[in-house]
């Protein structure tokens, strides 16, 4: 599910190329808790929850989510980010912050605003869009 999310080049920043194996590495790594979302026994999401910065950031929490191609506008995402707010609530973070969030993803860029994520940075031409050329990025908050 990730590499044809990767594969295409327009929502995340990592290399087109990736393999199998560097792309799982990538989402489960280090201080990362992986989580699949699953409907009829098919996976058709996952997403992770870390913490966006060490020591004294710990506090702000960041996810990354991808949706399976054939599972988009299907409210998995939806899905998804209620359950990894409830987490981070529960993991005592105060905040969620993602990154970079690129301007194009229009679906990710409405849902997260109607979760109450505020636009706090803009990265004028921070990203190369396979199809768009340079597009900005995105920095989103919320409080928790």
């Amino acid at each position: 599910m990730l590499e044809p999310v990767f594969r295409s080049g327009e929502t995340y920043a990592v290399d087109p190329a990736i393999t199998r194996k560097e792309a799982l590495a990538l989402w489960c790594s280090g201080t990362h808790s992986a989580f699949l979302a699953t409907s009829d026994g098919v996976a058709v999401g996952s997403y992770y929850l870390c913490p966006n910065q060490q020591g004294g950031g710990a506090h702000v929490a960041n996810c990354g989510f991808v949706t399976a191609p054939d599972a988009q506008g299907k409210g998995v995402a939806r899905a998804m980010l209620e359950d990894a707010l409830d987490r981070a609530r529960a993991a005592g973070f105060r905040a969620m912050q993602f990154n970079f969030v690129i301007e194009t993803n229009i679906r990710a860029v409405a849902l997260w605003q109607q979760y109450g994520f505020d636009v706090v940075g803009r990265l004028p031409g921070a990203f190369r869009h396979p199809k768009e050329g340079y597009v900005d990025a995105l920095v989103m908050y919320r409080g928790l």
